[in-house]
């Protein structure tokens, strides 16, 4: 598969499916694409949540409604008067006006706070690694963080990683790769390949040839 045809097809898909595209990504070597920018981040950004966050819930003047919950695998929570509220995908702050719309209908002018003190992130906000990093994982996105912030995560690579032919997948912007450089920044400390990451992106370690 030509190198630039391996690039389309990176569009759209999603987790597992790419583990089909590093040995074909491997084998195209050292390619030329566009270096990664080196800011990413948006200051607007708000953490959404995700399935497994831990959420602790506090009800002004009403500790019997107060609580510290998790958010279940199907996205949503439970708490006392209110069943089944969706929590996966929103902000904290909003989730906690939804509380409060809900529990407006047992108590007079609720005030709520949601705080998270546990961290996994909707899925659409973590980035993911793969390839020939020591524990590829997800990782939750926390703003401004960088390339070298997900490769600590991940034990840096494995003796087998072509760390300059890494692609660097923007799931935010249609999928476009960008060109990175683990070997670089992690071997050499070259602090100019240090680049900042965004929800949803993937970062794709394929395999050297030697």
């Amino acid at each position: 598969m030509a190198c630039n045809a391996i690039f389309g097809v990176m569009r759209g898909l999603r987790g597992v499916a790419l583990l089909a595209l590093i040995g074909a990504l491997s084998a195209c070597g050292a390619m030329k694409y566009p270096a990664a920018p080196a800011e990413a981040a948006t200051p607007d950004y708000k953490y959404l949540i995700g399935p497994l966050d831990t959420l602790s819930i506090i009800v002004w003047r009403n500790p019997e409604l107060s609580l510290s919950v998790p958010v279940r695998p199907d996205g949503r929570i439970s708490t006392p008067l209110v069943e089944d509220l969706v929590a996966q995908g929103r902000n904290p702050t909003d989730l906690a006006r939804d509380i409060e719309k809900a529990l407006g209908k047992y108590t007079r002018d609720p005030v709520v706070t949601v705080v998270v003190t546990t961290f996994t992130g909707a899925t659409s906000e973590q980035v993911r690694v793969i390839g020939e990093a020591t524990r590829p994982a997800a990782i939750p996105y926390r703003q401004k963080m960088t390339l070298l912030d997900v490769m600590i995560t991940v034990g840096g690579l494995t003796d087998f990683a072509d760390g300059n032919a890494a692609v660097l997948v923007r799931g935010k912007d249609d999928g476009k790769p960008y060109g990175v450089r683990l070997k670089d920044l992690i071997k050499r400390g070259d602090i100019s390949a240090n680049v900042e990451v965004r929800p949803g992106d993937v970062l794709i370690i394929p395999q050297g040839w030697f």
